[in-house]
């Protein structure tokens, strides 16, 4: 009898997740269905006149000028860290002197392209969402297409196409402001001289190196503004819907990051990395 009863207590629990789980699997094909059609709306269209290079140059300041400050406290501190972390671990078996190679590399391939990635996926993903969702739930969307105008022409291309622009070059900065926090902490902290840091980052770094690291960011760039561009496209449910819509697109360009730089990492390291 008891087991009848506990059995009758878990079916509606088991029900309730398999429902859960049936929603969630058709709003991720929904999503990648979307996010399929819309990349390809945006390939179709780009070489299509009108080219409205004054919205991307518009979106270029808001997206990354207005960025710089934010990606440089973020880079400093992380540079900073990492020589700090290197150095008193390195310290216990006399590697002090590998903390240049360590963190320059270290900032180069992995550092510098996620932890700005992150960023903006929290500042330019939540601020293209809430914008293209506001402009979606007040019928701005409609009044642009009853005009005879693409709203993928003028209002998703800009933001894509400055991302693309924009986060390889704010990655490339942090990459130097987050060398340069390394220096300064090496020199204080452990007397690594300025000269002896810097020629032994010159001395480890190699073109690809910088190229894998930029090469994340673009796959990034591109994930983080599509998908913000597609959700605002799709929002309903005025003001509580741009707010949800904000915060989906922090979430998943989140965990799109962390994931694919597992696999881009590991497709470098078969490819591109050298094998020591």
């Amino acid at each position: 009898m008891e087991t009848v009863r506990n059995l009758l207590f878990k079916i509606p629990l088991a029900e309730s997740f398999i429902h859960a789980l049936g929603q969630r699997t058709v709003r991720l094909v929904q999503f990648a269905g979307g996010f399929g059609y819309l990349s390809y709306q945006i390939l179709r269209e780009l070489f299509r006149p009108p080219y409205h290079f004054r919205l991307v140059v518009q979106e270029i300041m808001t997206i990354g000028i207005q960025s710089f400050m934010l990606v440089a406290v973020t880079a400093i501190a992380t540079g900073s860290v990492m020589a700090l972390q290197f150095g008193n671990g390195l310290a216990k078996f006399g590697g002090t002197l590998y903390v240049p190679k360590l963190v320059a590399l270290a900032i180069a391939r992995e550092m510098g392209p996620v932890f700005t990635s992150l960023l903006l996926a929290g500042r330019i993903g939540s601020g293209i969402a809430a914008e293209v969702a506001s402009m979606k739930v007040t019928q701005q969307i409609d009044a642009i297409r009853a005009l005879g105008t693409s709203p993928i022409k003028r209002i998703v291309i800009p933001k894509v196409m400055a991302s693309l622009i924009a986060v390889p070059l704010l990655t490339l900065f942090a990459d130097y402001i987050g060398i340069l926090g390394a220096v300064l902490i090496s020199l204080h902290e452990m007397k690594i001289p300025v000269e002896f840091f810097l020629s032994k980052v010159v001395e480890t770094l190699r073109v690809y190196d910088l190229f894998t690291g930029l090469l994340k960011t673009v796959v990034f760039a591109l994930f983080i503004s599509i998908t913000a561009c597609w959700k605002g496209l799709n929002t309903e449910g005025g003001t509580q819907g741009v707010g949800n819509a904000t915060t989906w697109v922090v979430v998943t360009s989140s965990i799109f990051i962390m994931i694919s730089d597992f696999f881009l990492t590991k497709i470098f390291i078969l490819t591109v990395y050298p094998r020591y």
